[in-house]
């Protein structure tokens, strides 16, 4: 169903951006994505964690397999644009390990977190590596396992501390500001936090990933809400890891082991669930495959083509407030997927 029509809200796929590729134009496990800010409001930032297998070498993560990528999506398939792609797989300063979570603040600057170094590189909006800070530890502006973060519109920045089960609040600069959360199933307590996002109001929404639900909390870490039960029906979540809000409330989950993105309202009430629409090959993708012609034969012998086009475990996924979409990160499909959220849909009459 390439548009939806669910509790009066219409949502209609647009387009898949990417392809797997180890080189070139490509993602490798898209697992994060944000939008640019100001000048760069039509790109968007991916990052990708995947690893090449060497002979020999059980694997080896290589800066063809990790990396971070500026994209601009367009509109339509076709009009996707590579920007630029920065740093690689390493230790050294502007490397990174797991990248996990990317972020840009109001001035253009990314920022990665990487779940291996429990640190947090910086970058300005073309790639130059600025700094980098965090180090490993339970104490304040400590680390381990950093994952979603958000940049708040001061310019705060808020990470999820994975393995620490908490939410940590910190300047810019990597100051710690304020912490809430513990290891746990109660209300406010979190079991291996994911993803973050924010809505106008300046609520902060958190993919609880092992305890399946998202937990709404005041800009303080007060608890508010809690959104989704354990299970794969209507509403109900699996391993959540991604969470994103719109400027209408509405708040989007990616329910990672369900292979699917969930949609509330802002009350709470399930409105429906997107299972991926990419019927078409991503434009990138569509070249490669053009260029080989027993690619294309194969192609044409797949006996249930349907799988293709749905989402494999998405990992993460933002709304883009510039132009009402949603652009989920479809980590096992090496790429993304762009649903537009329409305002002035009207529906086809019916004729028989």
């Amino acid at each position: 169903m390439q548009t939806q029509i669910a509790a009066g809200r219409v949502y209609d796929f647009s387009h898949a951006v990417g392809r797997s590729a180890a080189s070139g134009t490509g993602f490798r496990h898209p697992c994060a994505i944000a939008t640019g800010t100001g000048a760069d409001a039509d790109a968007v930032y991916v990052i990708s964690r995947g690893f090449e297998m060497i002979p020999n070498v059980h694997w080896n993560r290589t800066a063809l397999g990790v990396r971070v990528s500026k994209v601009k999506p367009g509109l339509v398939s076709g009009e996707e644009e590579l920007v630029t792609e920065f740093s690689t797989y390493g230790e050294d300063p502007g490397k990174v390990i797991w990248p996990a979570g990317v972020a840009v603040d109001s001035q253009g600057t990314v920022y990665v977190t990487d779940e291996w170094l429990n640190r947090i590189s910086v970058f300005d909006s073309e790639g130059k590596f600025l700094k980098c800070w965090g180090e490993t530890g339970a104490g304040e502006g400590q680390f381990d396992g950093p994952s979603g973060i958000l940049v708040d519109p001061q310019d705060n920045i808020y990470i999820v501390d994975t393995r620490n089960h908490r939410v940590q609040k910190l300047t810019e600069d990597g100051a710690h500001l304020a912490t809430w959360g513990e290891l746990g199933s109660a209300e406010g307590q979190l079991d291996s936090p994911w993803g973050i996002a924010s809505d106008s109001k300046g609520y902060i929404y958190v993919a609880d990933h092992m305890n399946h639900r998202v937990q709404k909390f005041a800009p303080k870490g007060a608890f508010v809400a809690s959104f989704g039960s354990p299970g794969t029906g209507r509403g109900e979540l699996g391993r959540p890891s991604g969470v994103a809000v719109d400027s209408d409330g509405d708040i989007y989950i990616c329910d990672w082991s369900n292979n699917r993105v969930q949609v509330f309202a802002a009350d709470g009430r399930f409105v429906t669930t997107l299972l991926g629409d990419a019927r078409e090959l991503s434009h990138w993708a569509k070249m490669t495959v053009e260029a080989n012609p027993d690619a294309v034969r194969r192609r044409r012998e797949v006996r249930d083509p349907w799988v293709e086009w749905r989402l494999s475990m998405p990992n993460d996924l933002v709304f883009d407030a510039v132009h009402d979409r949603l652009i989920v990160a479809d980590t096992q499909r090496q790429r993304i997927q762009i649903y537009n959220k329409l305002k002035d849909y009207t529906v086809p009459s019916r004729t028989i």
